[in-house]
């Protein structure tokens, strides 16, 4: 939950900073509009490839998970075997 409050804490930085930007902008309002579409494509490509790299590390945590589990339920069937031969 706590990803989520900072990306939408992130988003929200990036909105107001840019709203006041524009609105003290010492520059032309077309020059204003490219360097803001210019920051708007790096955010947003800087948005990604944060977003991607926490997927990996999701998916990696998952793995893991699931891994372990697996192996739990390997060494519960080895010592159920050991229980019915014993």
């Amino acid at each position: 939950m706590s990803i989520l409050k900072t990306i939408t804490g992130v988003i929200a930085g990036a909105v107001v900073g840019a709203a006041i930007g524009i609105l003290f902008a010492p520059s032309k309002g077309s020059v204003t509009r490219r360097k803001f579409s210019r920051q708007n494509f790096d955010f947003t490509e800087a948005l990604e490839d944060k977003f991607d790299a926490l997927i990996d590390k999701i998916t990696e945590q998952f793995n893991a998970v699931v891994e372990e589990v697996n192996q739990m339920a390997k060494d519960g069937e080895l010592k159920a075997e050991k229980a019915e031969t014993s």
